[in-house]
């Protein structure tokens, strides 16, 4: 369960490295404001400073939860898990937020949460059993 809960954390990370670089680098780009909903280039140039800080929230959770599989990897569990259950805990949070937001916002916050919360889930298995 412990490998199992990493890996989810480690795609949770990976997924928002990658809504870090379309928030934050690419933004502005048809192919990235559309994927958000955004209306139309005026307003991706309006939202972008926005966008930007909203995807640095995202790197950050992001480094929580892959630092913290360094950790568990390395003997540092009780550091390890407090960084995985921190970051992942707060993107499941995040999503629940997102879909709470709307209809046409669930597929993405299903996308958002579900390795969260099976990295939570399963990570509190483990530790419990372990």
């Amino acid at each position: 369960m412990i490998l199992a809960s990493l890996i989810f954390a480690l795609v949770a990370g990976l997924l928002h490295v990658y809504i870090f670089s379309m928030e934050s680098i690419t933004w502005t780009r048809p192919a990235t404001w559309k994927r958000f909903s955004v209306a139309s280039q005026s307003d991706a140039e309006t939202t972008k400073p926005l966008a930007y800080n909203q995807g640095f929230y995202n790197l950050f959770l992001a480094i929580g939860a892959l630092a913290g599989i360094i950790y568990v990897a390395l003997g540092h569990p009780q550091v390890g898990w407090t960084l995985v259950f921190s970051s992942c805990g707060s993107m499941l949070l995040a999503a629940i937020v997102l879909a709470l937001s709307g209809k046409k916002y669930l597929r993405a916050a299903v996308l958002q949460g579900t390795t969260p919360l099976l990295a939570v889930v399963l990570g509190i298995l483990a530790v419990a059993l372990g």
